[in-house]
C-alpha cells in the first residue's frame, strides 16, 4: 500500500515527492531524473488541494494543522 501523501508537509523542500518513496534531496533512489520533484504546495500553493480532483477520500484530511495548537478533551 502507498504512503499517505502529506498535504500540508513541514519542509516539502527537503523531499522528493516523484514517488511513494520520500528520499531526501540528496540521495534519490528511485532513478526519475537528475532533480527532485516538487510537493504540489511548492508549485500551487498552501491551498493546492482545493482545486481539481486530486482523489483525497476524506476533507477533513485538507483541513491545515497548527502545530500550536492544544488539544483538549471535550467536557
Amino acid at each position: 500500500m502507498a504512503k499517505k501523501f502529506p498535504l500540508h508537509p513541514k519542509h516539502p523542500e527537503r523531499i522528493c515527492w516523484g514517488c511513494d518513496r520520500y528520499c531526501p534531496t540528496d540521495s534519490l533512489a528511485c532513478g526519475n531524473g537528475s532533480g527532485r520533484t516538487m510537493h504540489p504546495a511548492e508549485l500551487l500553493g498552501e491551498d493546492w488541494y482545493t482545486v481539481g480532483d486530486w482523489g483525497f477520500d476524506d476533507e477533513e484530511e485538507a483541513q491545515p494543522q497548527d502545530s500550536n495548537a492544544t488539544h483538549l478533551p471535550a467536557s
